[in-house]
């Protein structure tokens, strides 16, 4: 179970979301480690899957759903949640927006079902690097700076054929990689799964930044990194 209440506080200014909450989100609930979610990050952001567990904590699962970033939210920053709506706006106290979300069809705010839901999307999202973005890239023949890695998660929607269900999955269907210069729109479609059967479908815009020519060795350092990283004694 999600203890959402661990990775936010809730103040009178708002939703604030901790350095320490975010790395702990991060690497302990959704297996990230990508370093800009570290606490001492110069770059540091909340992850995208701790807003997206707040919202549904929030608002509950509803049938169809979309999620578009506009902004990285930095450490500490009051959120605004206003009332539930189809169309919703999640913003700071100075109005700057951070992330839009739409809701359509029947809305569930089973508690089950709603962390069943977070827990598989929150698991499949944290595990895009490596094991998606690093042969996609292979296959284009390109690659972020590995010096400075930038992946950053613009947005994702999820279309369920109704809220009959108790503990969905998600499965990777297809992945693509749109190359504009020196930036990559990567799009992954996912179904949504129980019982073997697909339940529902959606997908999930990644931008990949300063592209450049694959180097098969400097992408291995990376992956060696990356995984040292999830090592005790470097959390």
């Amino acid at each position: 179970m999600i203890h959402i209440e661990n990775y936010a506080a809730e103040t009178n200014a708002g939703i604030q979301v901790s350095r320490q909450q975010a790395s702990n989100f991060a690497k302990q609930v959704a297996d990230d480690f990508n370093p800009i979610h570290d606490v001492e990050a110069k770059r540091f952001c909340v992850p995208g899957d701790l807003l997206f567990a707040l919202a549904l904590s929030k608002y509950g699962l509803s049938q169809r759903m979309s999620f578009t970033f506009s902004d990285m939210v930095g450490d500490g920053i009051a959120l605004q949640f206003p009332p539930a709506a189809n169309k919703i706006t999640i913003s700071d106290k100075n109005g700057k927006e951070y992330l839009h979300i739409e809701r359509e069809g029947d809305v569930s705010i089973d508690q089950s079902l709603v962390q069943n839901f977070t827990r598989a999307y929150v698991a499949f999202s944290g595990h895009n690097f490596p094991h998606i973005l690093i042969p996609l890239m292979a296959k284009h023949d390109v690659m972020i700076n590995t010096a400075r890695p930038l992946v950053m998660y613009q947005g994702m929607t999820i279309d369920l054929d109704d809220l009959d269900c108790v503990q969905p999955t998600l499965e990777l269907s297809k992945s693509s990689l749109d190359i504009d210069r020196k930036r990559g729109n990567v799009l992954l479609e996912f179904n949504l799964m129980e019982g073997g059967k697909v339940i529902g479908r959606g997908e999930k815009r990644i931008i990949l930044s300063g592209l450049r020519p694959y180097e098969q060795g400097s992408i291995d350092q990376l992956v060696e990194e990356y995984n040292a990283r999830k090592q005790p004694n470097l959390k």
